[in-house]
């Protein structure tokens, strides 16, 4: 009968606060699948337009880009406070969470508020035509993505408040942060595609 080999593995810490963790590795493949769905999405906004010689359609109006370009800005800004959070939670600071995830929140609470001041001025809803349907599906499903991720930080940062800086929610605010990397990384090209694709391949 042939021994099995074993390996001791007694000496290894229940929680990894870094990339070899597998729920970190789990979280980088759900965004993975994520980013394929907004890139068909982003794909499809160029087929449809191979449709149409006007672009934006008849009766739409060219996307604003004051608002966006501004919204951009504390948005590409709230990683700062996500990647000041996850290099603490591997130090164990809990203050250094705190400060960070609330940075994050602010931020991206900003971004949010002037996104619905972006909605308020397109002249087009998500039933006009298959214009329509694509640039509401992109925005709406970001946004999703978005106002979860900020609830579930507001949720990390109570559970710390209340003193709770295990294993468990350190390795949650690490992974938190891919999370967001991956909701402010995805937008960039939302955001071209969106508000300067119909000045770029729009009708002349």
């Amino acid at each position: 009968m042939t021994a099995q080999r074993t390996l001791d593995v007694a000496h290894l810490p229940p929680y990894d606060i870094s990339s070899q963790s597998p729920v970190w590795w789990g979280q980088l493949l759900l965004t993975f699948i994520e980013a394929s769905m907004f890139f068909l999405l982003i794909a499809m906004y160029f087929y449809i337009r191979l449709s149409y010689d006007i672009w934006p359609p008849p009766g739409v109006q060219l996307p604003h880009i004051a608002v966006p370009t501004i919204a951009l800005l504390p948005l590409l800004a709230s990683v700062i406070g996500s990647y000041v959070a996850s290099e603490a939670a591997k130090k164990n600071d809990r203050g250094g969470m705190l400060f960070g995830l609330g940075v994050n929140v602010v931020l991206a609470v900003t971004f949010l508020v002037l996104r619905w001041m972006e909605w308020s001025t397109f002249n087009f809803n998500w039933k006009a035509g298959a214009y329509g349907s694509v640039v509401w599906t992109m925005m709406r499903l970001h946004t999703l993505d978005a106002v979860a991720d900020v609830l579930f930080t507001i949720v990390l940062m109570v559970i710390l408040a209340l003193g709770r800086v295990g294993g468990k929610q350190r390795l949650g605010v690490h992974v938190d942060s891919i999370v967001w990397y991956f909701i402010v990384l995805i937008w960039i090209p939302m955001y071209v595609t969106i508000y300067w694709g119909p000045h770029l391949v729009g009708a002349p």
